[in-house]
């Protein structure tokens, strides 16, 4: 699998199948089964079921996180269930939201802006309405924890090349550092420090492959106080050296160039 960080989408596949893995628990998802995502999120994705004869084909969608949070306002309560409150699951898609993916396809072929925009607002209120629905609605109603994860997933977006501590950032989101934790790891999977390091991970990596920056710059350029670190630590989440693995990328895509 590979480790990477999805943004708010859903995705919808229509043949083969894919797995992800979002804190050791792994998903696999195949036809008529939506994929829904609804914070950016570390995790580690592959296809695990394709052919030449019969290719994975599947619809990705980003979400308008500020779409959704209209319609959520307008709609009544959608109280949570109880179990476990995580940003991303897997779910059947239901016949109304099938047709409403088909015609978002056909206006992708034949483009109708304003049509466009009473599908998607279609496809956002039947996931509001989905059982993942509740989650949503906590990720993008205001004060609510899941909105104040949100939050503090931004700051780390926009800070994560400077050391923080739980107690600060929580602060921040006017969380209780103990509540915050929890619930944090919860819809994420990972800890605040441990999401901050993906963060600093990922952020290197493309330094490196776009930049041209070499190991040392790109691992003081994203917070690491030593190369050595930084190497120990992409080395645990991609299985190679940064070099090692960064050479391998840039011959893959030259290899799909020629």
């Amino acid at each position: 699998m590979r480790p990477l960080f999805y943004e708010p989408l859903a995705i919808l596949v229509a043949q083969g199948a894919k797995a992800v893995e979002i804190g050791g628990e792994k998903l696999r998802y195949g036809p008529g089964v939506c994929f829904l995502c609804g914070i950016d999120m570390p995790v580690s994705s592959c296809v695990v079921e394709a052919s030449p004869e019969e290719p994975f084909l599947a619809l990705s969608l980003s979400m308008d996180v500020s779409l959704a949070a209209e319609l959520a306002a307008k709609m009544p309560p959608f109280p949570h269930d109880g179990t476990h409150f995580s940003g991303a699951a897997t779910q059947a898609a239901e016949p109304n939201l099938l047709d409403a993916f088909a015609r978002l396809v056909e206006l992708a072929e034949h483009p109708a802006p304003t049509l466009e925009g009473l599908v998607l607002r279609e496809i956002y209120y039947r996931l509001l309405n989905s059982p993942f629905g509740s989650v949503l609605r906590s990720l993008t109603t205001l004060g609510s924890h899941g909105n104040r994860v949100s939050r503090a997933i931004a700051w780390l977006k926009e800070n994560y090349a400077r050391p923080f501590s739980v107690e600060s950032l929580a602060e921040v989101v006017h969380m209780a550092p103990s509540t915050f934790h929890k619930y944090f790891k919860e819809i994420t999977s990972v800890s605040p420090l441990q999401y901050q390091k993906r963060l600093r991970l990922d952020e290197a990596r493309r330094l490196m492959l776009a930049e041209g920056y070499d190991v040392t710059r790109a691992a003081l350029a994203v917070g690491y106080e030593s190369s050595t670190q930084f190497i120990r630590e992409h080395k645990r989440l991609f299985g190679d050296p940064p070099k090692r693995s960064i050479s391998g990328i840039k011959n893959t895509l030259e290899d799909a160039d020629q």
